[in-house]
Order: structure tokens, then C-alpha cells, then sequence
């Protein structure tokens, strides 16, 4: 764990007959990393883009300017880039906390827990609205997770979105009516591009290494209901399987941020959410 690199993680294995096996993809140069290097990233208070550089909400309009270099739009909330602080750690447990004055209109305290119990991880998140008005908050977990080349997914999902060339989202689909990212049975991975929004997930997935004969199941609670899949090719090292609390650009979809899984909070109310990790061995 990085409290200074947004409270990332910076490995998580599994540790087997004397040999270390990652799970996450690890950071082993802690010193040169950045956010996106580690083995996982908190979101918050929301999760992938935001168009227009940002939304509207009761007739008012919040601005929000890019954060990342190269990105047109802002990306992750700013937790996974805060400096955050230790409150309590252990062998098997660590709590830090996080005030934000930003970006834009938010103003929030968030804690974060990351617990180990027989190899299993559980993280969680939650923030408290420090603004003086109602905002929308959304909440996620970015695990980099190690990609074999006999990697398998099984992540149910009603509805998949489909991405423009910018990364927003365009039109859906049902996830059955496209066989290469129906993850209803265990499937490869798509050998290209991948970087979408599943919606109407039940909270529960599998990744399973063949070549490993090793899983890892993930158990994500409400309100976690969706799951963006990203990863660049069959060649990477990892993909991604990120249990959020609504898709990429929630903020500015048909119906408004509340109609699409983000969470208006008005002052001093809270959210949170958690996500396990449970590896085991397979035959």
C-alpha cells in the first residue's frame, strides 16, 4: 500500500508452497511509479471521464478541468492521485484517510480499509460530502490484474456500452448479442482493444488462469452494479476489471447522474462501497 500515490496498492500475491504468485500486477520500483503503475487505484469521487469538462445538476453547471497530461477530459476523481494518511495498520489490515478540498465543486473526507484474512483482500471505500450543496459522488476499484495468455473471464452482465475513438461512451448493446465480450460462461479475453462499461452486473466474476490452475473470484456489493473491462491487447501484462458504482460519463448520460448509478449526497451524507478478492486453486 502507497499512501502517497493515492493509497494504491503495490502488490498483491499469493503466497503458495514458498513461491510468490501475483495476482495484481505488481510495482516492484516504488520510487519512480506512478498511480497508474500500481497494482491498484481508488476512484474517487468518481470514476473514468467526464465530457464537457463537467456536469450539470439542479440547473447549475460544476466545471471540471482535465487531470491527467494528454487527457481531454477529467479522469478518476483525484483520490488515486492524493497524498492519503495512515490512521491505523497491521500485519493484515491498513486504514488511511483522505480531505479534499477539489476537484471543482467537491469538497469531501474519505477512508479507505484494505484487509488480508487467509489470502483473501477486501477494500473498501467510502467518502462524505463536504460541500455546502447536493453532489453527485460515485465510487470504484481499479485492480490491475495479471493476463496470461490462458487468461478466462466470467463476468455476467446485462448490457454493454460501446466507446468512442475520445473514450466516452456511444451507443449499447446487449452483452449476449456480441459473443466476444459476453462473459455470461468462462471466455478468453478479446485478443484487441478493450475498454467498455458492462451494466447490470450482479456483483460477482471469476478470473481464472488456466496456466496458473489458479482463480480469483471477485465479490463486489452494492453499489457496485458495474464492471469496465480495459485492457490493450493479448501482449499486456494485465487487464483491468473495475467494479464501479456507474459508467463513464454518468455524470452527462440521458436521465442526469442520478438515473445512471451516481449518488447525489447532499451535505454530510456518505457512501461506500467494498470488493473482494478470493483466490484459490483450481485442477
Amino acid at each position: 500500500m502507497v499512501p502517497q500515490l493515492g493509497a494504491g496498492l503495490a502488490t498483491y500475491d499469493l503466497m503458495a508452497a514458498g513461491r510468490r504468485l501475483p495476482l495484481f500486477r505488481p510495482c516492484r520500483a516504488i520510487a519512480d511509479a506512478g498511480p497508474f503503475d500500481l497494482a491498484n487505484n481508488l476512484l474517487l469521487p468518481w470514476s473514468n471521464r467526464i465530457s464537457t469538462r463537467g456536469f450539470h445538476l439542479a440547473g447549475k453547471f460544476h466545471p471540471l478541468e482535465p487531470n491527467l497530461p494528454g487527457e481531454p477530459y477529467p479522469i478518476h476523481g483525484n483520490g488515486f492521485s492524493s497524498v492519503w494518511t495512515v490512521e491505523t495498520a497491521a500485519a493484515d489490515r491498513v486504514e488511511l484517510s483522505l480531505t479534499s478540498d477539489g476537484p471543482g465543486s467537491f469538497r469531501y473526507t474519505a477512508r479507505a480499509s484494505y484487509a488480508l484474512e487467509a489470502g483473501a483482500l477486501t477494500m473498501s471505500l467510502a467518502a462524505v460530502n463536504r460541500a455546502a450543496e447536493p453532489l453527485p459522488f460515485g465510487l470504484g476499484f481499479h485492480p490491475w490484474i495479471v493476463r496470461t495468455c490462458e487468461t478466462l473471464l466470467q463476468a455476467e452482465a446485462e448490457r454493454v456500452v460501446f466507446e468512442t475513438n475520445d473514450h466516452l461512451p456511444s451507443e449499447e448493446a446487449q452483452a449476449s448479442s456480441r459473443p466476444e465480450w459476453s462473459f455470461a460462461s468462462q471466455r478468453g479475453l478479446p485478443g484487441g482493444w478493450i475498454n467498455n462499461a458492462f451494466l447490470g452486473w450482479k456483483g460477482r466474476a471469476n478470473i481464472f488462469w488456466l496456466d496458473r490452475k489458479l482463480a480469483l473470484d471477485i465479490e463486489a456489493d452494492p453499489p457496485l452494479q458495474v464492471y469496465i473491462l480495459y485492457s490493450p491487447s493479448a501482449e499486456a501484462d494485465f487487464v483491468c476489471f473495475e467494479p464501479v458504482t456507474h459508467p463513464v460519463d454518468a455524470h452527462n448520460r440521458p436521465g442526469g447522474p442520478e438515473a445512471n448509478g451516481l449518488i447525489v449526497l447532499e451535505p454530510g451524507q456518505s457512501l461506500s462501497a467494498t470488493c473482494r478478492f478470493l483466490p484459490r486453486r483450481v485442477r
